[in-house]
């Protein structure tokens, strides 16, 4: 199975067939258009098997996949005290495992925004997690953890450790958190503002399945978006 993630930076409509010599399984995007109110028939028939939430149907994050894949929404909470974060998609794939898809946002919160978000979602799901893919544009990384924060990054990075669930990027390539050598992001779509900023995240059926993982090429990519597709590859039998 192939497993993207990529912030397409808005307009997937005319972006989406960039994707399609992947032949992916399943695609995560980040800042897609609602296939269901789009009038671009291309794009909605791509995207004929999809789940998607967002603030506007110009803005969301979708889950894309081949009609041969079963998705099948789940209801997780999403209220942390009185407080809707924003945006995290559930969903059962196959009947076999589960798949969160992460577009973190600022949500105007002063003090959990981005990661706080991610940190919070998992005080009311954690126990959902058992065999299970976290993947998206978290907007956070190691660099920016604060001294004064119980939710940095690496705070959720080892609450997710706690139950088996790992970066697939840093066991992949055997980096650490906050020293990637591989850019997912281009402030400004610059050259000389590169951060890693998405991320997959996996539990250890996933670990022990997973067979490719890549990051896309930035002179390929840069053009049509600020960020770089995630592509990973499982062998199935093996998870």
């Amino acid at each position: 199975m192939k497993i993207i993630t990529w912030n397409c930076n808005g307009a997937l409509r005319n972006k989406f067939e960039s994707l399609l010599d992947y032949n992916a399984d399943i695609y995560i995007v980040q800042e897609c258009e609602n296939p269901a109110e789009t009038k671009h028939a291309e794009y909605k028939n791509w995207a004929i098997n999809h789940l998607w939430i967002g603030d506007t149907k110009n803005k969301g994050i979708g889950i894309f996949a081949n009609t041969n894949v079963k998705l099948e929404k789940l209801d997780w909470s999403d209220i942390y005290k009185n407080h809707k974060v924003k945006h995290f998609l559930p969903c059962s794939v196959n009947e076999d495992f589960n798949l969160l898809a992460v577009w973190t946002h600022n949500n105007k919160s002063p003090t959990f925004g981005y990661i706080g978000q991610l940190w919070k979602y998992l005080q009311l799901n954690k126990s959902q997690l058992h065999k299970s893919l976290i993947i998206g544009d978290l907007n956070s990384n190691k660099i920016w953890d604060k001294w004064d924060r119980w939710w940095n990054h690496s705070d959720v990075v080892k609450e997710l450790s706690e139950i088996g669930i790992k970066s697939l990027y840093h066991k992949y390539f055997k980096e650490e958190q906050g020293v990637e050598t591989r850019p997912t992001f281009y402030l400004q779509r610059k050259l000389e503002k590169p951060y890693h900023i998405d991320y997959v995240f996996a539990s250890v059926d996933f670990q022990n399945g997973l067979q490719k993982m890549e990051v896309g090429d930035v002179n390929q990519w840069l053009k049509i978006s600020d960020h770089l597709p995630i592509v990973c590859e499982f062998d199935m039998k093996k998870k």
